[in-house]
């Protein structure tokens, strides 16, 4: 099992293909009481009608919406990036959300979530690259463990789509490799009060 950061003060998580599966795994193990937020970019169609929060919020204990802007991150709720938007963190822990180009052909794009959360939170924060069909959130992995934080990678062989956790373990040969349920319980640790 793998060691739990000492101070955890964020999470965050970025997916694509098969990620509906793979968040529905983590999530609903994530108690009452949590004490992190949770941030989650998942590449989502910018013309279609996103529902990915409802159906998480009917499966958690904990709350789960879209990040407006401006929003203050609280514990214990979990943001999705809003279709067409990047997801940012700024230094104050208020949510920005930008249309700024696409990353990768993506919008929202888990990099940009990745690095600005890396800048905000520092050693403190618990990166995780799920399932997907592209090297979105590589990069932005790499930002997180070399601020100090920890990188969390679903072992690739378990994921819908393996392009995205591989591409995550060859930029961060030294992030943990672990199941969605191995995922799922240091997360659940990690938050704990």
């Amino acid at each position: 099992m793998a060691q739990a950061i000492e101070k955890p003060t964020a999470i965050v998580i970025g997916a694509s293909a098969g990620a509906l599966g793979a968040l529905s795994v983590i999530l609903p193990e994530l108690p009452a009481g949590f004490a992190l937020p949770v941030l989650i970019v998942v590449h989502v169609p910018p013309d279609r009608n996103n529902l990915m929060a409802e159906l998480l919020q009917a499966k958690c204990q904990i709350r789960v919406c879209e990040g407006e802007d401006k929003d203050s991150i609280r514990p214990g709720v979990v943001y999705l990036a809003p279709p067409d938007y990047h997801l940012q963190v700024e230094p104050s822990l208020d949510i920005s959300l930008s249309n700024d180009e696409a990353v990768l052909f993506s919008r929202p794009s888990i990099d940009v979530l990745f690095e600005t959360a890396a800048d905000a939170y520092g050693d403190g924060l618990i990166g995780v690259v799920l399932t997907g069909g592209n090297n979105d959130g590589a990069r932005g992995l790499r930002a997180i463990i070399d601020a100090g934080g920890r990188g969390l990678v679903q072992r690739p062989d378990t994921a819908f789509t393996t392009a995205m956790p591989a591409a995550a373990l060859q930029a961060c040969p030294e992030a943990e490799v672990l199941s969605l349920e191995e995922i799922a319980a240091y997360l659940k640790k990690a938050g704990a009060r």
